[in-house]
């Protein structure tokens, strides 16, 4: 009986530690709370160019990993490109930003 009691709290204490290594962050795979405030960061983003009055464009692309904003898509002109990119910059959160915006 002890040693399926051992066995058993073997079996709880693998699994935990089996849990917890599937939420921690890597190199290329971010843990739980980096993707949720990833992806609060693109939000953000995406609002902000669409509310700016130079900007209103739904063909700008905004991802996040680890707080680098990477932009992409297409707009009218560079001047719209570089305000996106500032824009982006003025987010809370963001640590750098990729502008990878193409000018029609």
């Amino acid at each position: 009986m002890v040693k399926l009691n051992r066995v058993m709290k073997f079996m709880a204490c693998l699994a935990l530690i089996t849990l917890f290594m599937g939420c921690a962050a890597t190199r290329t795979h971010e843990s739980t709370g980096g993707y949720v405030d990833d992806s609060t960061i693109t939000a953000k983003v995406k609002t902000a160019i669409l509310t700016d009055s130079d900007l209103k464009v739904m063909q700008i692309n905004v991802e996040t990993f680890k707080g680098v904003v990477q932009l992409s898509g297409f707009v009218d002109s560079q001047k719209m490109a570089t305000k996106a990119a500032d824009v982006a910059r003025g987010v809370t959160g963001v640590v750098s930003v990729k502008n990878n915006l193409i000018v029609k």
